[in-house]
């Protein structure tokens, strides 16, 4: 498996972080057909086939965490340019 891990410093505040977050999940299901959850911790699980990771968000902080099958590894870096996308677009 490989592994992406991303952090990254938002000014937003914890209802409007979560709420950015809650919308990047939202378009990855529709996307990308994945799964979603919070837990009790206030941690935003995902999954399908061959990709699962977390979300966590912090004060002023968001962090990402994706672990990718073998099918998936060769499109590592564009996911993860993906990623920083979102962020971008998201928790500015």
């Amino acid at each position: 498996m490989s592994e992406i891990l991303i952090t990254r410093k938002h000014r937003l505040s914890m209802k409007k972080a979560r709420a950015a977050a809650e919308h990047v999940a939202a378009d990855l299901q529709k996307e990308f057909n994945l799964e979603y959850a919070w837990d009790e911790e206030g941690v935003l699980h995902f999954e399908r086939s061959g990709v699962h990771g977390r979300l966590t968000l912090a004060k002023g902080e968001v962090t990402v965490q994706v672990r990718l099958g073998f099918l998936l590894i060769p499109f590592r870096a564009s996911l993860e340019r993906e990623i920083h996308d979102y962020f971008d677009a998201r928790f500015a």
